[in-house]
């Protein structure tokens, strides 16, 4: 079994401590190690160093050098630009068929929370199981507590069986982030779970689904194998990724295959997509406050202030972000965390090119 690692995001709703070269992958947002360095450690109970593989961007070479740990720097591929996770997941398997062709890869964002570890590891082996057994593209899905708007939503459509007590189903549909009244229908419904953004698979199994289903995007990445020890591999893989179409494994794949699977992930999850997530899973004072660094608060309640350098000072607030980060500050009310990606368009627009 081999681990691949997406850490090829932007993660535009954590600016300004989310920049350029250093996104929200980098971030020691909870305890000593950073999000992806917490993915690798994850996934290193189950599998050796040497079979954790990450797919990163160019421009963030040097950082992501900082947080391997003991992955080695030759396990890193350098996407020249983002595409989306499909030509980043089909890339990685290319790479991995020269080694095992049948090999089971497990596909994993580098951002995610999870928790209860043991069950995870469980949860992890009865989808590489499936993987083997049915031949098939395995999903974990997240049974919802809640409509939440910020997730994409998986519809299952009758159990295959249970595999050390853990469930799995087929996969009737996949559903975009839905609008709060499409996700209390979701979540009444009891079919529905969120889409954690975890795929396994055998390399092979992949590629052939590929194949079928975004033949132009496979023979791109086939041209780009034939390079891969070549001295001009930098040089044809840009010239690919420039020509071939950014697309989600979601809509490309996962949407349209009829052996698609979902294996219950009953193990504590949060993809971390805002600052106001941030706030919920963290510590709070009995004013339901939450500070890192230096601040004063005065008559202000349920409210995250980060601050890196120098004071911070809040009066008469309540449910706001307010993150400081070298020479940037954010300030926003919690329930519009979403739209903090909205301030790089406009950072972009008024050529403020030096904060992003």
């Amino acid at each position: 079994m081999y681990i691949v690692i997406m850490a090829g995001g932007s993660g535009t709703r954590f600016w300004p401590q989310s920049r350029e070269g250093k996104s929200k992958q980098f971030l020691k947002i909870f305890g000593k190690h950073s999000l992806v360095q917490s993915t690798i450690l994850r996934f290193h109970s189950s599998v050796p160093w040497e079979n954790i593989y990450i797919v990163a961007k160019n421009i963030q070479r040097e950082e992501m050098e900082k947080h391997l740990l003991e992955v080695p720097k030759e396990n890193v591929l350098y996407e020249p630009l983002g595409k989306n996770t499909a030509p980043c997941i089909g890339l990685a398997a290319m790479y991995l068929q020269r080694k095992d062709a049948d090999c089971v890869m497990v596909v994993s964002p580098a951002d995610h929370i999870i928790q209860k570890q043991t069950r995870f590891n469980t949860i992890l082996k009865v989808a590489a199981q499936l993987a083997r057994e049915k031949e098939g593209l395995i999903t974990i899905g997240i049974k919802p507590d809640r409509p939440a708007t910020g997730y994409g939503y998986i519809q299952i459509n009758g159990e295959i069986g249970r595999f050390s007590g853990v469930r799995a189903y087929h996969i009737k549909t996949f559903a975009e982030k839905p609008n709060l009244a499409t996700a209390q229908r979701f979540l009444s419904s009891g079919d529905f779970f969120w889409n954690s953004g975890l795929f396994i698979f055998r390399v092979s199994v992949f590629l052939k689904t590929l194949k079928k289903f975004l033949p132009d995007l496979y023979d791109g990445l086939v041209e780009i194998q034939k390079y891969f020890d070549k001295t001009n591999y930098e040089e044809v893989l840009e010239k690919v990724y420039r020509q071939i179409r950014s697309i989600s494994i979601d809509y490309g794949i996962m949407e349209k295959a009829n052996n698609v699977y979902l294996v219950q992930g009953n193990f504590i999850w949060n993809d971390l997509g805002s600052w106001d997530q941030v706030y919920k899973l963290s510590s709070q004072d009995k004013n339901g406050n939450v500070t890192i660094g230096e601040s004063v608060l005065i008559n202000t309640s349920n409210s995250y202030i980060y601050n890196t350098k120098g004071v911070i000072a809040v009066v008469g607030l309540e449910d706001v972000v307010v993150v400081q980060e070298g020479g940037a500050t954010l300030i926003c009310k919690r329930e519009k965390a979403e739209e903090v990606k909205r301030v790089i368009d406009r950072l972009k627009s008024q050529k403020l090119h030096k904060y992003l």
